[in-house]
């Protein structure tokens, strides 16, 4: 088992409360890593864990679980847990994970999940549609596809996106959040491979030459992985083949760093949109 075995690798930090007084980590926590690790793994794979499940008509729970010790972290060690999925059964799906600092393997866990019934919590067999996105990920291909289109084409899965994130989660008055604009841009939406709607956008014209992107929303399950940076590069290149010169977006504060990394640089000072601290921010063609 090697690190370059894994397409999914999450990054893990040792903090005092998970070692003892030798400053070695507690066994049990190699079993929490496993756990955050499988987590990012249904993120990366674009499947938000209640509702995903919930789609495909049932959940997963943990029937085994196993782990051989080679080596011990301490104190400060930057952790990387591997996860993959390396066997699909009738009810089960098993996984394997190599947790490593540097190339060094330290502990090696075996989960075997069953999918089941949410109601009666009985057995029920693994959904094609998720052994469909389990070997696609797996295999190195595409488990979700961007659709770009109209409001008409697009609009009731991106308001539903948009409902949960800025109207139900933020605040923002309904009113004021499905505009008169909608009907006249170009939306975005990602679907995963349940079909399911997990982010969206749109990009409007400010002026001649300069295009505006905004209502950027991702599933709350799914934040933090590749998802909105999908969407926010299909508008860009939207906007670059209408032949817009620039493009400048009301940027949520806290999501400055994340436009900034995309090549947007902030202008002006901040302000108070929807009771949500906003910046300006704007990248040139």
């Amino acid at each position: 088992m090697q690190r370059q075995d894994f397409r999914c690798l999450t990054r893990i930090e040792v903090r005092w409360a998970e070692v003892d007084a030798q400053k070695i980590v507690f066994n049990a926590h190699y079993l929490m890593y496993a756990d955050v690790a499988v987590t990012d793994y249904w993120r990366l794979m674009g499947l938000p864990y209640e509702t995903g499940f919930e789609a495909l008509g049932g959940e997963v729970v943990v029937k085994k679980a196993s782990t051989i010790y080679h080596a011990s972290a301490t104190l400060g060690d930057v952790l990387h847990v591997g996860m993959r999925c390396v066997e699909q059964g009738n009810t089960s799906l098993r996984f394997e994970a190599g947790i490593f600092r540097g190339l060094e393997l330290l502990n090696a866990v075996e989960l075997v999940y069953v999918f089941v019934d949410n109601a009666t919590r009985k057995p029920l067999a693994v959904p094609q549609q998720l052994r469909d996105m389990l070997t696609a990920f797996e295999a190195g291909q595409d488990v979700a596809r961007l659709a770009s289109g109209s409001w008409n084409d697009l609009g009731r899965d991106a308001e539903r996106l948009r409902m949960a994130v800025f109207v139900q989660e933020q605040g923002v008055p309904r009113e004021i959040e499905i505009d008169e604009l909608d009907p006249v841009a170009r939306h975005a939406v990602i679907y995963n491979g349940a079909g399911q709607p997990i982010a969206t956008g749109r990009l409007v014209s400010d002026a001649p030459g300069v295009g505006r992107i905004g209502r950027m929303a991702v599933d709350r399950g799914l934040r933090g992985g590749r998802w909105g940076r999908m969407v926010l590069d299909s508008l860009i290149e939207a906007s670059r083949q209408r032949g817009d010169r620039e493009i400048v977006l009301h940027a949520q504060c806290h999501a400055q760093s994340f436009y900034a990394r995309a090549g947007f640089a902030p202008e002006g000072e901040v302000y108070d949109e929807a009771g949500i601290p906003h910046i300006t921010m704007r990248m040139k063609l």
